[in-house]
This record gives C-alpha cells, sequence and structure tokens, in this order.
C-alpha cells in the first residue's frame, strides 16, 4: 500500500518530524491542526476564527491528499476552554451541517502555543 505524505509548510513538521496529513490507500489522518497562517496565530482570542482557520487547513490537507469534504468522516476539536465550545462548534458547522462527521469537543488545560484556543484532528475515508 503506498503511503502519501502531505505538508502544510508548518515549521513544526521537520522539528517534530510529522506530516499535516498522511493518505494509506483511501484512508486520510490529519494531524492535530493549529490556527496558523502565515506563520503566526490567526485570531487572537476569537475561537470562532481560529476553528476556521483550522478547518482550512484540514479542508487543504483533504483535497491535496485526493479527498473531498464529504470524504471527512471524523473530527476531534481540542479547546483550551470547553465552556467556549459553542463558537467552535458554529465554525465546524458551517463546514460539516449536511456532512455531519462523528464529532468530539475535548477540553484540555493547554496547547503548545499559549496563543492557540483551539486545535483539531480529523480522518477521511475515500469512496471507491
Amino acid at each position: 500500500m503506498t503511503r502519501q505524505l502531505v505538508s502544510s509548510g508548518s515549521p513544526f513538521e521537520g522539528e517534530i518530524g510529522f506530516s499535516r496529513a498522511v493518505r494509506t490507500g483511501n484512508r486520510i489522518e490529519v494531524s492535530g491542526t493549529a490556527p496558523i497562517r502565515d506563520g503566526k496565530t490567526a485570531g487572537i482570542d476569537d475561537l470562532y476564527e481560529q476553528t476556521k482557520t483550522c478547518l482550512d487547513i484540514i479542508l487543504k490537507a483533504v483535497e491535496q491528499a485526493g479527498g473531498k469534504p464529504t470524504d471527512i468522516v471524523r473530527t476531534r476539536i481540542f479547546l483550551t476552554d470547553i465552556s467556549r465550545w459553542k463558537e467552535a462548534a458554529k465554525a465546524h458547522g458551517e463546514i460539516f451541517g449536511d456532512i455531519r462527521p462523528a464529532s468530539s469537543f475535548i477540553g484540555t488545560s493547554a496547547l503548545i502555543n499559549p496563543e492557540w484556543l483551539v486545535e483539531i484532528e480529523a480522518s477521511a475515508q475515500i469512496e471507491d
């Protein structure tokens, strides 16, 4: 089975040793995706904007791996303040309202950068 690696250009990829996404067969797994735009945190203190940024990066990675938004079957949303989950849910729902992947909202005490309010993982399954 071939293994396709997708890079987003994040400096963390080489430092940590990971890919933004990996496709094996019809499966695409997208790494934890932070709200980084042009090398900086997007939407400081704006959870909705940060969530949209993460999801945009994820959608691009899935497309680079040969998938499309409707192939996404799972998302995991990690929040540093779980009480603000509705802000992230609004952004998620705008993209996935009709697709409706399995999804989890998980509260965590911190992410790598204290400016990040959210980090998101996704899984996709490409139909034959």
